[in-house]
């Protein structure tokens, strides 16, 4: 895991890197549609790009503006090693910076105990999204 560079990125900089990781988890790996995986509002959001030693893309997540983290994908081969949990305090640390103390995803239902020990809260009814089965989560900081 201390192989592991993950910083904050710019989609037009960094925007091949990480759809590649997207499209591995999502779209191959899930069955997820293109059509809903590559949407049109990755322009207006901050980006994580998580790198091994090589500069190999491993992981990625994105936030809006409002705190919404979405889109969150770490390579199978890096699961399971602490990749996730960095890319999700480097991105919420951000959030900080821009003064969000309010930040809320949707997880997949196999996810919510990864997120709950990242302090998440899980709130309303489970729904599906892609195919997917997801609840809604939300975590205030100070």
């Amino acid at each position: 895991m201390n192989d592991i560079i993950t910083s904050i990125v710019t989609w037009p900089d960094r925007q091949s890197e990480l759809t590649s990781v997207r499209r591995t988890v999502f779209i191959e790996e899930q069955n997820v549609p293109e059509s809903i995986e590559l949407d049109d509002k990755d322009s207006e959001c901050w980006h994580v790009l998580a790198s091994d030693g090589d500069g190999t893309p491993v992981g990625t997540a994105r936030m809006d503006k409002n705190g919404k983290i979405g889109r969150m994908a770490v390579l199978r081969a890096y699961r399971g090693r602490g990749v996730g949990r960095q890319i999700l305090q480097v991105i919420m640390d951000w959030g900080r910076t821009k003064g969000i103390t309010d930040f809320h995803l949707s997880a997949q239902i196999t996810a919510v105990g990864f997120y709950e020990k990242m302090g998440f809260e899980p709130y309303g009814e489970p729904f599906e999204e892609a195919g997917i089965m997801h609840v809604n989560m939300t975590l205030k900081v100070p």
